[in-house]
């Protein structure tokens, strides 16, 4: 199961406490929009245009480790499929975007050891289109690495928001 971590900030116990109610209140939503016929979790979580497969390593209900307004861009969701060149990487992002002055502007797909192995621009701002999802394909992930960690920064405060560690499909 993948795993949020925290890109240069220690999480306070207020955060730990925030992000307990959070998937609480998460948890009752779902329970709620399943019992009033809302859509199933597998085909809510397969990205737009992908169809699901034994392939996609994808997780339902992420934290949210910050509220947007912390000035970071947190990474809320990735969705990684095995396809004929490599690996295609989706990826949910949520930031304080308030223009061209400031933005996410780049997510990084990352092996265990820091190694960069794919970067996706982000061109231009997502101010009304939060969160927002993006992705790359044509990823190579080396044999042996069974997660990668996926972190995204913002043009002004950098690298400074939730990552998302997700498991490698298949591995």
């Amino acid at each position: 199961m993948p795993r949020y971590i925290e890109l240069n900030s220690p999480l306070n116990p207020r955060s730990v406490l925030m992000l307990r109610q959070m998937r609480l209140g998460t948890l009752v939503f779902v329970v709620v929009a399943a019992a009033c016929g809302g859509t199933d979790a597998e085909s809510a979580a397969t990205p737009t245009g992908a169809t699901p497969s034994t392939t996609t390593s994808t997780v339902a209900d992420p934290p949210q480790a910050r509220a947007p307004a912390s000035g970071c861009a947190d990474v809320i969701n990735v969705a990684i499929e095995t396809t004929d060149g490599g690996y295609k990487v989706s990826t949910t992002v949520r930031s304080a975007d308030t223009g061209w002055e400031k933005y996410a502007d780049l997510w990084e797909v990352r092996a265990p050891d820091g190694t960069v192995l794919g970067e996706r621009v982000l061109a231009h701002p997502h101010v009304d289109e939060q969160p927002f999802t993006r992705s790359l394909s044509g990823v190579s992930i080396p044999d042996g690495i069974d997660e990668v960690t996926i972190a995204a920064r913002d043009s002004v405060a950098g690298f400074c928001g939730a990552g998302y560690v997700a498991e490698v499909p298949g591995r």
